[in-house]
């Protein structure tokens, strides 16, 4: 890689670090970057999972207050999580990359619509006894299922962890997204590993990414965790959207 391409390859991971940490959708522009830079579209894919690790893990340390009284969700919903992440990688290395192309903008629309719905939905639902502390089946099945969309590619997997987390527990929405920086940082970093045994990986972009995602996960978490919740409920949604419309149009 030229200087001017490891340079672009640093910012990219700084952006899509500190995108994670708030909302996700990073990979949408770490990605593309590498794919432009000539990177073959899995060995970019790999590379790009393995470098947004790091910066997942960042993230979640900067959102540790919030993360605080959360130990048994975490290990309840992150066991799914990884569980999901380890799933999908196999399934990227072993199904045709269009699998999921029809399905995925969809349901990050619909994970949008839930998201600008959540107040209303909590309030029903906690009238109907349905919201816990901790979830349930419906929401570890939902989890495991979106661990696998983030082992597989993972664009807007934030999105889509923190509209089922804001329906299903009865919490704010400031520590639900720390829970959903852990797993998703759990998705990927199963993922991962599945990558570094099986896969072809350029070490070299992907250290690039790291690099950057780690102190994008710093920044995120300082401009994330000061955000009002409707204001970050705002963000979500918006960015949310564009991740599914450019998938759409792709």
């Amino acid at each position: 890689m030229s200087a001017l391409e490891i340079l672009a390859v640093l910012g990219v991971g700084l952006v899509a670090g500190t995108m994670n940490t708030i909302v996700g959708s990073g990979s949408l522009v770490t990605f593309p970057t590498l794919l432009a830079f000539g990177f073959p579209a899995l060995v970019a894919n790999v590379s790009n999972t393995l470098g947004l690790v790091p910066g997942a893990v960042s993230g979640a340390v900067a959102y540790r207050h919030e993360l605080a009284g959360q130990t048994r969700r975490v290990v309840m919903l992150g066991t799914m999580s990884a569980i999901g992440g380890t799933a999908g990688a196999v399934l990227l290395l072993q199904l045709p990359g269009s699998v999921f192309d029809r399905v995925v903008p969809w349901l990050i629309l619909l994970a949008c619509a839930l998201v600008a719905a959540q107040p209303r939905l909590a309030r029903w639902l906690g009238s109907r006894g349905t919201r816990r502390l901790h979830g349930g089946p419906v929401l570890y099945s939902t989890v495991l299922a979106t661990g696998v969309y983030g082992g597989y590619f993972g664009a807007a997997q934030g999105v889509v962890l923190v509209a089922l987390l804001g329906i299903s527990i009865d919490d704010t929405l400031q520590r639900l997204n720390a829970a959903k920086n852990v797993l998703a940082a759990l998705a990927n970093g199963s993922a991962a590993v599945v990558f570094l045994v099986a896969s072809h990986i350029s070490y070299e972009a992907a250290g690039l990414i790291a690099a950057g995602s780690i102190v994008g996960g710093q920044v995120g978490g300082h401009i994330g965790r000061r955000l009002e919740p409707r204001l970050l409920r705002g963000i979500i949604i918006v960015v949310g959207t564009f991740v599914a419309v450019t998938l759409l149009v792709r």
